[in-house]
C-alpha cells in the first residue's frame, strides 16, 4: 500500500495543506495590523497604503493564478504549492527590508506572484482525494487557514512589532514558510489518478468556453468578488478602524481583532461546509443560497458594530459578521469545482479566483482608504469607519447575485461517474 492510498492519507494531506494556506492569510494580514507603524516609519497615506494592501498584491495574484493552476492541472499539483510558499515566503522577508512605498509596494508584487499559486491548485488536489458528498467539508475545513491565519498574523504582528519592530514581524513569518516549503512537498503527493489527467491536458480555452456558457459560473464568481472586496478592505483597514475610533493600542487591537478572527471566522468556514454537505445534497441551489442569506446578515451587524460608540458593544456586534461574510468558502468553491470535468479543475479554480481576486482584493482596500481620505475633511479621526460601513453595500449585492445562481445550479452541475 503505498502512502498515498492510505486510510487516513487524504487527511494528512488536507491538514498540510490547511497549513500552508495559514501561511499564506498570516502573511496577508500581517500588513493590516502594522499599518500603522508602516505608514508613520515610511510616511505613506491611506491611498497609498490601501494601494499596498490590495492593487500591489491582487495584480500579479490575479493575473498569473490562471497559468500557475493550468500548469498544476498538467504536472504536479503539490509541486506547485510547494513553489508558491517558497516564492510568496521571500518576499514577505523582503517587505521587512523596504525602506520606502515603492519598494514595500514592489515586495508586495512578489507576495502576490507567489500566493497565485497556491490556493487553485489546493482547491483541486482536495476535490481529488474526497468524494462529492465530503467535499463541502474537507474545502471548508481548508479555508479555516483564512481565519486562523488572519487571526495569527493580527496577534503575532502587534505583539512582535510592539516588544520589537514591525520590520522583524515580516521577517520571521517569511523565514517559516521557507523552511515549510520542503516539508511540505515531503509529505503531500497528488492522488495516484492524476498522472491519467496529466497526460491528457485540457486547454485553458476549453475551460474557459464551458465556464463562460454557464450563468452559475458567472454569477457566483461576481457574487463572490463583491464579498472578498469587503472581506479584503476590513481585513486591512479595520485594525486602523478601532485604534482611530477606540484608542486602542497596537497588542490591544491584536487581541480585539484576533478573538473576533479565530472564533467567528472558524464557526463561519466549519458551519458554511457541514451546512453544504447536508443541505446541498438534497436541493444544489443550497451551495448558492446558504451564502446569500449569510451575506444579507452580515451587511447590517458590521455596520451596527462599526458605529458602536463601545469596543464592549462591537465586540458581539461585530461576532456575527465575522463568521457569516466568510461562510461562502465551502459552499462557492465546492460548486465551481462541479461546474467543470475532474481534469480542468484547478484551471476552473483559478478562473473564479482571478475574478474573485482582482475585484475583491484589487478594490476593496485601495476603496476604503480612498473613501477614508475624502472623508477626513468632515468626519476626522472616524472617517475610514464610515468608509467601511460605505462599502457594505456589496454584500447585499453580493447576496441578490447569489440567489440568482440558485436557479442555474442544478443545469450546470456536472456529477462525476
Amino acid at each position: 500500500m503505498t502512502s498515498t492510498t492510505r486510510p487516513r492519507y487524504p487527511a494528512l494531506v488536507l491538514a498540510m495543506l490547511l497549513l500552508v494556506y495559514t501561511f499564506n492569510f498570516l502573511d496577508r494580514q500581517i500588513l493590516g495590523i502594522l499599518a500603522q507603524p508602516i505608514k508613520q516609519d515610511l510616511g505613506l497615506s491611506d491611498a497609498q497604503f490601501g494601494a499596498i494592501g490590495g492593487l500591489a498584491f491582487a495584480l500579479l495574484y490575479a493575473g498569473l493564478g490562471v497559468p500557475l493552476a493550468y500548469l498544476a492541472d498538467r504536472t504536479s499539483r503539490s509541486r506547485v504549492i510547494a513553489g508558491a510558499l517558497t516564492v510568496w515566503s521571500v518576499f514577505t522577508a523582503l517587505c521587512g527590508l523596504a525602506t520606502g512605498y515603492w519598494q514595500l509596494f514592489l515586495c508586495r508584487l512578489g507576495v502576490g506572484v507567489g500566493e497565485a499559486g497556491g490556493v487553485a491548485p489546493s482547491y483541486a488536489l482536495i476535490a481529488d482525494y474526497y468524494p462529492p458528498e465530503r467535499r463541502a467539508r474537507a474545502l471548508a475545513i481548508y479555508s479555516l487557514g483564512i481565519p486562523v491565519g488572519l487571526a495569527a498574523g493580527t496577534l503575532l504582528g502587534a505583539y512582535i512589532a510592539a516588544l520589537v519592530e514591525w520590520r522583524t514581524a515580516f521577517l520571521a513569518v517569511g523565514i517559516a514558510g521557507v523552511i515549510l516549503a520542503p516539508i511540505f512537498l515531503w509529505i503531500v503527493r497528488d492522488a495516484p489518478r492524476e498522472a491519467g489527467t496529466a497526460a491528457a491536458p485540457q486547454p485553458v480555452g476549453a475551460v474557459f468556453a464551458i465556464l463562460a456558457g454557464k450563468p452559475t459560473f458567472w454569477l457566483l464568481a461576481f457574487a463572490a468578488s463583491f464579498s472578498s472586496l469587503c472581506g479584503y478592505g476590513l481585513a486591512l483597514w479595520t485594525p486602523s478602524i478601532l485604534m482611530r475610533s477606540f484608542d486602542f493600542g497596537l497588542i490591544q487591537t491584536g487581541q480585539f481583532m484576533g478573538s473576533l478572527l479565530l472564533i467567528g471566522g472558524t464557526i463561519g468556514v466549519f458551519a458554511g461546509g457541514w451546512l453544504a454537505d447536508r443541505l446541498g445534497t438534497g436541493n444544489r441551489g443550497w451551495y448558492a443560497r446558504l451564502p446569500a442569506i449569510a451575506w444579507l446578515i452580515s451587511a447590517p451587524t458590521f455596520a451596527a458594530g462599526f458605529l458602536s460608540p463601545s469596543p464592549w458593544v462591537a465586540w458581539p456586534l461585530l461576532l456575527i459578521p465575522n463568521a457569516l461574510n466568510i461562510l461562502w468558502l465551502g459552499p462557492i468553491t465546492t460548486a465551481v469545482q462541479h461546474l467543470v470535468p475532474r481534469s480542468m479543475r484547478a484551471t476552473a479554480s483559478a478562473s473564479f479566483l482571478l475574478i474573485n481576486n482582482l475585484i475583491g482584493m484589487g478594490v476593496g482596500p485601495l476603496l476604503m482608504g480612498r473613501l477614508s481620505d475624502a472623508l477626513k475633511a468632515t468626519h476626522g479621526v472616524d472617517a475610514l469607519r464610515y468608509a467601511a460601513t460605505l462599502c457594505l453595500g456589496f454584500y447585499v449585492l453580493a447576496a441578490l447575485l447569489g440567489l440568482l445562481a440558485v436557479r442555474f445550479l442544478r443545469r450546470d452541475w456536472v456529477d462525476e461517474a
